[in-house]
């Protein structure tokens, strides 16, 4: 066996050969040579285990799971078997700058927290366009679940933390692992359970160290997860929120799930639920509103030409 890895790299799969080489192709391409990556196969997958066993690199290990479990559960089976002190986790349809693990380790490195979680900023690709996020640091106190979830401005993006741009303490990752299960927000959820650890803290690299493909045109489980579904989570969840935060992932994310329905039983029950159990801003009812009568197609492409503006000034 090779000597102890600097970075052990996470990447759950299923039935997409394509993709998963890509993003193992980015991960072998990083600066920082001493590393292992495990794909974690999310159940029989053929044709992903034949295109990978095309890539001729001893640092890459593929797990094959008996039966699909999620990508949650895929990513725990992975930080279990990683070797590294550190696991870095990358999704199988996105793709790593050379220089990731390099910024990430030297930020680790300077950090005084016992088990930093080490973050980035990325670079959103859609169909249409291209911009960075988040857009904005967490500022000194700000609670991190009103980081995460609270707009100030009718776009996504202001604060955000994407799973591909994770790296943390392996044994962190092990004792907080994902939840299985949860389709949607399991970044969001994973990183809120995570900061209940002592010594824990968000450290955040400036650049864009990630590249996130968001092909809305392509199937993803986690754009097509149930709104109730996700209402369920929140509801068990809303320990980790502030009641400003609770009230502004309603009326955004799940919102923005529920909305393509046309559900008017759908638009009160979660109307309720912000304004009963959480603190909505005016910026969250206006939010609320353009979800639920701006067709979801017009709203990205207004997003993708604002945001992509807004790059380039």
């Amino acid at each position: 066996m090779s000597p102890t890895p600097d970075v052990s790299v996470v990447i759950p799969t299923r039935d997409r050969p394509e993709l998963v080489v890509r993003a193992v192709r980015s991960a072998l391409a990083q600066t920082v040579a001493n590393i292992e990556v495990i794909v974690v196969l999310d159940g029989p997958d053929p044709g992903s285990q034949a295109a990978l066993a095309q890539i001729d690199d001893d640092r890459l290990r593929v797990v094959a799971l008996p039966e699909s479990g999620g990508a949650p559960n895929a990513r725990n089976v992975g930080a279990r078997k990683a070797r590294a002190r550190w696991t870095a986790l990358l999704d199988d349809d996105d793709e790593w700058l050379p220089t990731k693990l390099a910024v990430q380790l030297e930020l680790a490195a300077s950090s005084s927290l016992t088990w930093p979680i080490v973050v980035s900023r990325l670079i959103n690709r859609t169909p249409r366009a291209e911009f960075v996020v988040p857009r904005r640091r967490p500022e000194p106190g700000e609670p991190i679940s009103e980081y995460l979830a609270v707009r100030r401005g009718l776009f996504h993006g202001d604060g955000f933390i994407q799973t591909s741009t994770i790296m943390a303490p392996t044994e962190l990752l092990r004792r907080v692992p994902f939840a299985v299960g949860l389709r949607r927000l399991q970044e969001l959820d994973w990183t809120l359970r995570a900061l209940r650890e002592e010594g824990t803290g968000i450290v955040m690299a400036d650049e864009p160290l990630v590249v996130w493909h968001t092909d809305e045109d392509r199937p993803r489980v986690s754009f097509d997860a149930p709104w109730r579904e996700q209402l369920e989570w929140i509801r068990r969840s809303r320990d980790l929120f502030t009641p400003r935060a609770y009230a502004a992932l309603i009326m955004s994310v799940i919102s923005a799930m529920a909305a393509p329905t046309g559900s008017p039983r759908a638009f009160w029950t979660l109307l309720r639920e912000a304004h009963g159990y959480g603190r909505p801003g005016l910026l969250d009812y206006v939010t609320f509103l353009q979800v639920w009568l701006v067709p979801q197609k017009l709203r990205r492409a207004i997003r993708d030409r604002a945001l992509s503006r807004r790059r380039r000034a």
